[in-house]
């Protein structure tokens, strides 16, 4: 989210997508985290927004167009519910 990097890289920006919908961001459900990343695609702080969240080592959410779980990137963020059978 560009909000949370800084206002100093807002600039120029007139309205952030992050700005849009920023529940998305945090959402708990893959399918709203999957548009918070569309959302990001059309971002020109992209590259910083995830440079900054990686640096600040947020636990959790969309920063830059990636999905962050415990602070690292990850492909998709698995629902709430059963672990998964290989999980011991």
């Amino acid at each position: 989210m560009c909000r949370a990097t800084s206002d100093r890289h807002c600039e120029g920006v007139s309205t952030p997508p992050c700005s849009q919908e920023p529940q998305l961001f945090f959402a708990e459900h893959p399918a709203a985290l999957n548009r918070a990343r569309e959302l990001c695609a059309t971002c020109p702080l992209l590259a910083e927004c995830l440079a900054g969240a990686l640096e600040r080592q947020e636990p959790y959410g969309v920063w830059g167009g990636q999905i962050l779980v415990q602070g690292q990137v990850v492909a998709e963020k698995r629902g709430r519910g059963r672990p998964r059978k290989d999980a011991a």
